[in-house]
């Protein structure tokens, strides 16, 4: 039963493919990078919902939200697919593209291979980040109607797996649980075991929890409804560089306006890298550097003299806002 489908990303890709062709030497690889992490990201995503689709488009069983971003208390959770089923089971599940390849450690650690360098390279732990999808799913169905047996809520049980492409390799480790690490055509197959592999005991409580098919239908509907889709301003993410500020944008004002202070894609101090995260610490919030754990200081001005810009922090998306102006943009945004 397919209740949603993903959101288009045909205007987030002609507006990268604009700034690359306008954008300086200096910006132009960032640019290109994003680019590539967007078609990347969304060929596995339209891998996974192919046979997600193929499976379960037309099931009265369970439904299918594609796509589905979330907020509570503060945190934001994107979640590729969510697949509900009529037992009360949620199968969360998150989208990887590994085009060259993925390793798992016998402690945990993800490591994806980098062709140019033609090494493997850490990663944040693709489980993990969809643990806290679930976390924020817990909340966000609390403010849903939710289905009562016997006047008690049912209560949900929640399955978390990652999908990689159908033709990528995975080397898996002996001692470290992978299970839940699958292969996008293993989808179908891999759930139907996990309802079927229940203990008595287990089955049991499941039945007991079976809800109808237009039921099924009102809770994924109400869900879809919370869905919150952001618009990510990729001008003000790449900084306004002269070149993209001279093609893409003309500002007409009686006065002359003073010209804000450019910034370049945020590199470490010390060792010139972009893996950066944003942390907060004594004096504010400042770069965090992933490759050497230097830290280097976020500068923000608006141009304007006697302004005073701030960041606010909203999930892993901090926006640069000056109240004189009365602007908002997204300035940087953390791995999830």
């Amino acid at each position: 039963m397919l209740i949603k489908d993903a959101d288009s990303k045909a205007s987030d890709i002609a507006e990268l493919e604009k700034l690359v062709a306008v954008a300086s030497k200096g910006n132009k690889a960032q640019i290109e990078k994003e680019l590539r992490f967007l078609k990347a990201g969304l060929k596995g995503e339209k891998e996974a919902a192919y046979f997600i689709d193929f499976a379960l488009k037309d099931s009265q069983n369970t439904a299918v939200i594609h796509d589905l971003r979330l907020e509570a208390n503060g945190r934001i959770a994107q979640i590729d697919h969510l697949l509900i089923h009529r037992t009360m089971t949620f199968f969360v599940l998150e989208t990887k593209h590994f085009h060259s390849g993925l390793k798992i450690m016998d402690d945990g650690q993800f490591l994806q291979w980098n062709n140019f360098n033609k090494s493997f390279e850490g990663m944040s732990s693709p489980l993990a980040q969809n643990d806290r999808h679930v976390m924020v799913l817990k909340d966000v169905i609390k403010q849903v109607e939710w289905p009562t047996r016997l006047g008690m809520k049912l209560s949900p049980v929640y399955e978390p797996f990652v999908l990689v492409s159908s033709k990528a390799r995975i080397d898996r480790p002996k001692k470290f649980d992978t299970s839940r690490v699958i292969k996008a055509d293993e989808l179908a197959k891999t759930i139907d075991n996990h309802l079927n592999s229940r203990g008595v005991l287990a089955t049991l409580g499941a039945m007991s929890k079976v809800v109808s098919t237009d039921t099924l239908k009102e809770i994924a509907q109400s869900l879809a409804a919370l869905h919150k889709p952001i618009k990510i301003d990729y001008r003000a993410k790449f900084g306004p560089d002269e070149h993209i500020a001279e093609t893409c944008a003309s500002y007409q004002t009686n006065q002359p306006a003073p010209t804000p202070q450019s910034f370049e894609i945020p590199l470490c101090r010390k060792c010139k890298s972009h893996n950066l995260t944003i942390q907060y610490g004594r004096y504010g919030y400042y770069f965090k550097c992933s490759d050497c754990t230097g830290n280097t200081p976020i500068k923000l001005d608006c141009g304007n003299p006697g302004h005073k810009e701030r960041l606010r922090k909203e999930g892993l998306n901090f926006y640069r806002e000056c109240a004189e102006c009365a602007t908002s943009t997204l300035f940087f945004t953390n791995p999830g």
